[in-house]
């Protein structure tokens, strides 16, 4: 253990340098160029063998050292997200008016999964021991996209686990499953005319659009309630004295499970179709993505707790502490209570009087679903798979936010990385060590999939849609 550490320790500015870097250039899902490339880089002048878009996909990149088995992955990210540009100052202050941020930390995740990669090498070298590690550089998880299509071309198939993390408020290992989902796109097809000289000869593809939106809210009543059904219109004609040919909305449909989801999304097409009948219009269905909820693998949780344990928590300072009181005060305090009064941080009372956690908190809600999604689920889903977190921003800051985004480029977010790539790596090297680990790991892995293995939500053999994200 103690080697890992102070690999890292003795690696730290390189790896806060990579990623301030990915933090600076804050690009979107699938446009990740200099992001991936600085890590494509940093990882080929330390030995391992670099490729590139990865299964054909612009800003994949999968980075290899060693040989034999097992293979150990660590899975990173760095897609920003959209109009979160902000100064790492506790005060909103936007880089670029409008630009993309990194308000979900993914600057961080990927470079500290990259630093885990070094030090598990540099851990082997030193022990003689051997194995395969690698490093997913994967994009567009906020578009839930990234790792389905690296999961449709095999990327992962081989390996014997994976590995990551996600920056949180909480230096825990997650436990929590979030949901399935798909993503598409409801393009309806009518007839223009002169919305007043001759409206009889349009057929609206606008209400095509607003009447599937209607029914579609009332087949929210008739759906479990943990799902979600959410959109939003993409396009709804020109100007109002043209009765629009085209409109297009974008739906997502969220269960706890992937055959919730499917049998949703099925009946959300039958909706499509009776206003496509209501309307005299006819329409297409540009399905984008679907992904997996999590599936949780106890065996490597307890595991990964036993490495966090050994590892522990971040060591904030004085200046943490002082950004993080000053970024705490442009949160929404009614939300900050609402959190505080719900059940699951009634489990975490000892986090009260905590700004950041700099703490171990056990992990808690085995399999709970909560509201979002993550294209992981799909990796858990071919190969036993656990995750992490580390306290790189405030407790109560809200997720998608410029306040995480300061935190994602302060000296908070750093300390979280590095305790995530210690422990990461960590993880690998007992895995290694320790063969029966990863047997209980497949045991329960082949037992929960037996029934259920995976199988792509993307159709098969559809090109690569990156047009379809940004058009």
């Amino acid at each position: 253990m103690s080697r890992i550490v102070d690999f890292v320790d003795e690696n730290a500015e390189d790896l806060i340098k990579v990623a301030d870097a990915v933090w600076d250039y804050a690009e979107l899902g699938f446009q990740e160029f200099k992001s991936m490339g600085i890590q494509a880089d940093y990882l080929e002048s330390k030995g391992f063998d670099v490729t590139r878009k990865a299964g054909g996909i612009p800003t994949a990149m999968v980075a290899q050292w060693g040989t034999g088995e097992p293979i150990i992955g660590f899975l990173g990210e760095y897609d920003a997200l959209s109009g979160l540009s902000q100064e790492a100052i506790p005060v909103r202050k936007p880089r670029v008016q409008g630009g993309p941020g990194h308000g979900c930390g993914h600057n961080l995740l990927g470079t500290a999964s990259l630093g885990a990669a070094l030090a598990l090498r540099d851990a082997l070298l030193k022990d003689g021991l051997s194995a395969t590690i690698r490093y997913y550089g994967c994009p567009a998880e906020e578009l839930l996209a990234g790792k389905v299509y690296m999961a449709r071309e095999g990327l992962f198939d081989d390996l014997d686990v994976a590995i990551s993390w996600h920056p949180g408020a909480l230096n825990s290992v997650r436990l929590g499953k979030g949901t399935a989902l798909n993503s598409a796109k409801f393009q309806f097809f009518g007839k223009t005319a002169h919305a007043a000289g001759d409206p009889h000869n349009g057929r609206s593809a606008l209400d095509a659009v607003e009447l599937m939106n209607v029914g579609a809210n009332y087949l929210r009543e008739h759906v479990i309630k943990e799902a979600s059904i959410h959109y939003v219109i993409t396009s709804g004609g020109g100007q109002p004295n043209v009765v629009p040919d085209f409109a297009e909305v974008w739906y997502f449909v969220r269960a706890p499970r992937r055959d919730q989801v499917d049998h949703i999304y099925e009946r959300l097409i039958d909706v499509a179709r009776g206003a496509a009948l209501m309307t005299g219009t006819t329409f297409a269905i540009d399905f984008l993505t679907g992904c997996y909820e999590v599936l949780i693998n106890q065996a490597l949780a307890d595991v990964m707790w036993d490495c966090l344990q050994k590892v522990g928590p971040p060591e904030f300072d004085e200046h943490d502490l002082e950004f993080a009181r000053k970024l705490t005060e442009t949160f929404d305090k009614s939300a900050v209570d609402e959190m505080k009064k719900s059940p699951q941080f009634e489990e975490l009372s000892e986090l009260k009087d905590q700004i950041l956690n700099d703490t171990l908190v056990p992990p808690r809600g085995k399999g709970r679903s909560g509201g979002g999604s993550t294209d992981i689920g799909d990796v858990s889903w071919i190969v036993p798979t656990v995750q992490m977190s580390a306290a790189c921003s405030p407790i109560g800051t809200p997720g998608h936010s410029w306040q995480n985004c300061a935190s994602s480029g302060s000296s908070i977010g750093h300390k979280g990385m590095l305790v995530a790539a210690k422990t990461m790596a960590l993880c690998g090297l007992e895995l290694i060590r320790n063969p029966e680990l990863l047997d209980n790991a497949w045991e329960e892995f082949r037992k929960e999939t037996k029934e259920s293995p995976y199988k792509c939500p993307f159709p098969e053999g559809r090109a690569f849609p990156l047009d379809r994200f940004f058009d």
